[in-house]
């Protein structure tokens, strides 16, 4: 079992920066896929940004290229993803999610993931 714990959530305003943190405990994430999801006002979790499972190969949501950052440190067990040049439109919950098995094609679903976190609220004010 892994356990994932969200924090670093905030209010800021728009043209601010966050960095949320994913701490993971039960078992090393090192060779799981990672990945940060986003819910909104829609009822459907967004992909925002991942690892893959192998080769350290990350992928982002168009709407935040170039803006978030993902990031791994394995030795704390822990994945992060820093915002820059936030907008009101990334106001959601953002959640943190894993899985040992995911294949790349499966990367941007939720459903494929076995393992979340509480999320972390994220408000951005114009």
């Amino acid at each position: 079992q892994v356990q994932l714990v969200e924090s670093g959530g905030g209010s800021v305003q728009a043209g601010g920066s966050l960095r949320l943190s994913c701490a993971a405990s039960g078992r090393t994430i090192s060779s799981y896929a990672v990945a940060w999801f986003r819910q909104g006002l829609k009822e459907e979790r967004e992909y925002v940004a991942g690892f893959a499972r192998t080769g350290g190969y990350t992928y982002y949501a168009d709407s935040v290229k170039g803006r978030f950052t993902i990031s791994r440190d394995n030795a704390q067990n822990t994945v992060y993803l820093q915002m820059n040049n936030l907008k009101p439109e990334d106001t959601a919950i953002y959640y943190c999610a894993a899985d040992r098995s995911i294949i790349t094609s499966s990367l941007r679903q939720a459903r494929h993931y076995d393992y979340w976190g509480q999320g972390t609220q994220v408000t951005v004010a114009s």
